[in-house]
């Protein structure tokens, strides 16, 4: 009964951590202004590397996450996976 209560508990600096890579790389995108400078700036070499660092946080925890966890990573890395691709593509058009 404890294991299973322990499987549903959300660990919310898990959560937090990866809603704030997010934030770094949409930022790193130029899809959001960068909180600090209040400007929108894009760097997508950073904004790569935020998304493999959530990659690699993926895989590292595989086995040890909730469902609700899981579910949070992937879908923030589906996300991101998409927005980046927009930016590439239009790098290319220019």
């Amino acid at each position: 009964m404890a294991e299973e209560k322990k499987k549903e508990e959300l660990n919310y600096q898990f959560v937090s951590l990866v809603f704030s890579l997010q934030q770094a790389a949409m930022a790193q995108m130029g899809k959001i202004a960068n909180p600090v400078t209040g400007k929108v700036e894009k760097n997508l070499i950073q904004a790569k590397a935020t998304i493999d660092m959530l990659e690699m946080l993926k895989k590292k925890t595989r086995g040890n996450l909730t469902d609700t966890e899981q579910r949070i990573i992937l879908n923030t890395l589906d996300n991101l996976y998409l927005n980046y691709a927009d930016e590439v593509e239009k790098e290319g058009k220019k």
